[in-house]
């Protein structure tokens, strides 16, 4: 039975012989079609830089293999205009340890990137060495060769990605980068800049700078600020980075020595500090850095311990107005105190017065009073007829004071000096009688 089976599919096949290679084909095309075209250039002749500026070119240098080079590196080449070019060159140690990272062999294949080591006696070992590189114009003509813009970057400088203006806007300038005072007339700070290479070989050409002696953009600032035709950043023109003195929205940010030695101008204020990095959150990929629960328990904010500058200014300013309150207070104590001893000197003053007045007034009774004796006493004899009584001396001390009471117009001193008549005549008599007793009293023995 299967052998019939297999001899009617062999009469059946040839006819259908042509269907199946129709479908095979039709099937096979297809799949061609799904597969990607790969071609591959085994002798390449095209330089992927040649897609760029062969003149702009954005440099970095250093030995150091530090942690956060890949990712400054990856963040400056988004950043930076695309038609720049980067350079890294460093020691060994830092190449290896940036070329490690997939990105940035995917910069170097398509020709964004260089990675350099540079050969003896070059040396970068210390920032005399970069000092000395930077101001040798066999630099330029070896290592850079038609490069008329250099962006110089450090390790512990960034572009912020916020930033409203870019790059190219610089290429009008000789040099521009960060200034150090509101005045400075050479805003140029080396960490973060931008420079013309024409214009440092016109330096180069008639100067060399000394070993051991200033950081080379201080040097190239004072010659380039003085020739004439070089357009150099001064003040807050041209300004192109942050670094000392604090300025809205700039291109970029130079974190000296990576934080260890930050401007209190920019730094210091916590607010301000806070705007800063809302602006530029790339700062804190080069800056060390703590978490705010790691800060110490009396952390002010600003960079100390204890209360914060604003706080002790408060407290300066309520001293001044408490010292103030006490020195008005003093004066108006004192013032008082004046018053009231002027006060007093005129009440002892009054009294004084008053006493003396008292005193005056009995001198003036006692006289008067002796007079009225006196008088009293050297009237003439009256005669014992009469009907007047005589008068005792509190009486007539009485009538004395009734007479000086009626000075002055009284109707009542009439009166008075009647009363005083007669009581003197009174006296008078009554001395006269005694006298005239003790008279008879006397002569009556020799009767």
């Amino acid at each position: 039975m299967s052998l019939v089976i297999t001899w009617w599919f062999a009469h059946l096949l040839p006819g259908y012989k042509p269907m199946i290679k129709a479908e095979l084909k039709s099937r096979l095309d297809e799949a061609r079609q799904k597969i990607p075209k790969i071609k591959v250039d085994w002798e390449p002749t095209a330089d992927p830089r040649a897609k760029y500026n062969a003149s702009k070119l954005a440099l970095i240098i250093e030995p150091r293999p530090i942690p956060h080079l890949v990712p400054q590196l990856l963040h400056m080449t988004s950043v930076v205009p695309p038609d720049w070019r980067f350079l890294f060159i460093g020691s060994k140690k830092s190449v290896v340890s940036v070329a490690r990272s997939y990105g940035i062999k995917h910069q170097q294949v398509i020709g964004k990137l260089d990675l350099m080591v540079l050969p003896d006696p070059w040396k970068i070992d210390t920032k005399e060495h970069v000092f000395r590189t930077l101001t040798d114009v066999r630099f330029y003509d070896e290592f850079l060769p038609g490069v008329e813009w250099i962006l110089k970057f450090e390790s512990d400088s960034i572009l912020c990605s916020n930033s409203p203006r870019s790059l190219n806007e610089w290429l009008g300038w000789s040099w521009a980068g960060a200034p150090r005072t509101p005045d400075d007339r050479f805003s140029g700070n080396g960490g973060l800049s931008l420079r013309r290479v024409s214009s440092i070989k016109r330096v180069l050409e008639f100067q060399q700078r000394y070993n051991d002696t200033e950081a080379e953009d201080e040097w190239f600032g004072k010659r380039l600020w003085v020739m004439k035709g070089e357009k150099v950043a001064h003040g807050n023109k041209g300004v192109l980075a942050v670094e000392d003195m604090y300025l809205e929205k700039p291109m970029g940010y130079h974190i000296r020595d990576g934080g260890n030695s930050l401007s209190d101008a920019v730094w210091k204020d916590p607010k301000q500090r806070k705007k800063i990095f809302n602006y530029c959150p790339e700062i804190s990929m080069i800056m060390d850095m703590k978490l705010e629960r790691e800060r110490c328990d009396d952390d002010n904010g600003e960079g100390g311990l204890g209360p914060t500058d604003a706080e002790k200014a408060e407290a300066e300013e309520e001293a001044k107005k408490a010292a103030e309150e006490e020195v008005k207070k003093a004066v108006e104590e004192a013032k008082k105190a004046v018053e009231e001893a002027k006060k007093a000197a005129e009440e002892e003053a009054k009294r004084a017065a008053e006493e003396e007045e008292r005193k005056k007034k009995e001198e003036a009774e006692k006289a008067a009073k002796e007079e009225l004796t006196s008088k009293v006493e050297s009237s003439p004899t009256q005669s014992d007829s009469g009907d007047t009584s005589p008068l005792t001396s509190e009486e007539i001390a009485e009538l004395l004071r009734q007479k000086d009471a009626s000075k002055g117009g009284d109707s009542t001193g009439i009166y008075a000096d009647d009363a005083l008549g007669k009581a003197t005549a009174s006296g008078s008599r009554s001395d006269g009688k005694e006298k005239a007793s003790s008279v008879g009293r006397v002569s009556s023995p020799n009767r």
